[in-house]
């Protein structure tokens, strides 16, 4: 029988749930350019603790030099490698305890990056990992530059779930995320106190323009009047901002044991908008903010813990 210990070992370790890798001689993780044969992934990650995500490798560049400065990282701040630099797909970069990976857009290119992801901290043998995503958005009812720690993520229809088609058939998953880890980051932005923070749900959508209900794509069949009805009745749902990754990645982390958060900055409110009217100069400020906030909760972490 497991003891307390042996439970709490399991609980903290990253699942997965596939019995045909136990089959593989060498579980190629084709997007990130890396191998369970070619490569020793306990060595190379086993002390992540940390995993940061986002659309953009330059971003998530800038991510990782930020975080090594926070923590004080002073010998390793000008040398940060590309760790899928055999690939085009995504782009990794590692600092001590934490892994910063671009995703790409949408729920497809994120999906794929995860899969890949979660095995690859399974393989490494991680344990008590928290990952968090942080990104842009666009707001309901907020002034640009508020940060969005997601309280669910719901689909178009306000629905909290995340639906795909396996084999012909429709699986539904749950898109619950850790509530205590967004409260801990919210309580990291009181401490701050830079910007404002909210806890919301993010709705999560297929697509940037139509499923947005925006006005301004190559093709639109609703009105003005239509789309402020919507984004209305999302508001009234306590939807509170918008992207299109949130959905795959709760599902998928809750699937996986992760421990996981939304941190997203709203670019503008679109309620009175659709397309971005900032400077490059603000939204450059504006894209920090989750960075911040994100590095902030970590240091956080680590000192309570009592590692440098």
């Amino acid at each position: 029988m497991a003891t307390d210990d042996d439970k709490k070992d399991m609980c903290s370790t990253v699942h997965v749930h596939n019995p045909h890798l136990d089959a593989l001689k060498d579980d190629i993780l084709y997007h990130f350019n890396l191998g369970t044969s070619t490569h020793d992934l306990q060595a190379m990650f086993g002390d992540v603790k940390f995993v940061c995500v986002g659309g953009s490798p330059r971003r998530m560049k800038l991510f990782i030099e930020y975080i090594a400065g926070e923590l004080s990282f002073e010998d390793q701040k000008s040398e940060f490698p590309n760790i899928c630099a055999g690939t085009d797909r995504y782009a990794m970069y590692k600092v001590g305890p934490v892994l910063s990976v671009s995703h790409g857009m949408g729920i497809p290119s994120i999906s794929i990056m995860l899969h890949e992801l979660i095995k690859l901290l399974h393989h490494a043998q991680c344990t008590d990992v928290t990952i968090m995503r942080i990104g842009t958005s666009g707001g309901l009812g907020l002034e640009p530059g508020t940060v969005v720690v997601t309280k669910e993520s719901v689909d178009a229809s306000f629905l909290p779930k995340f639906e795909q088609v396996i084999l012909g058939k429709t699986v539904v998953r749950s898109t619950d995320l850790d509530q205590c880890l967004a409260d801990e980051l919210l309580q990291c932005s009181k401490d701050l106190g830079l910007f404002d923070t909210v806890i919301g749900k993010t709705m999560c959508t297929m697509d940037f323009y139509e499923g947005q209900a925006r006005l301004d794509g190559a093709f639109c069949s609703y009105s003005e009047k239509d789309k402020q009805e919507y984004l209305a009745k999302a508001y009234q749902s306590g939807v509170r901002n918008i992207e299109m990754e949130s959905s795959v990645f709760a599902a998928m982390c809750k699937l996986s044991g992760l421990r996981a958060a939304v941190v997203c900055v709203t670019l503008l409110d679109r309620h009175k908008g659709d397309q971005l009217t900032s400077s490059h100069e603000v939204l450059h400020n504006y894209q920090q903010r989750p960075q911040i906030l994100v590095a902030h909760f970590i240091k956080k972490m680590l000192n309570a813990s009592g590692q440098s």
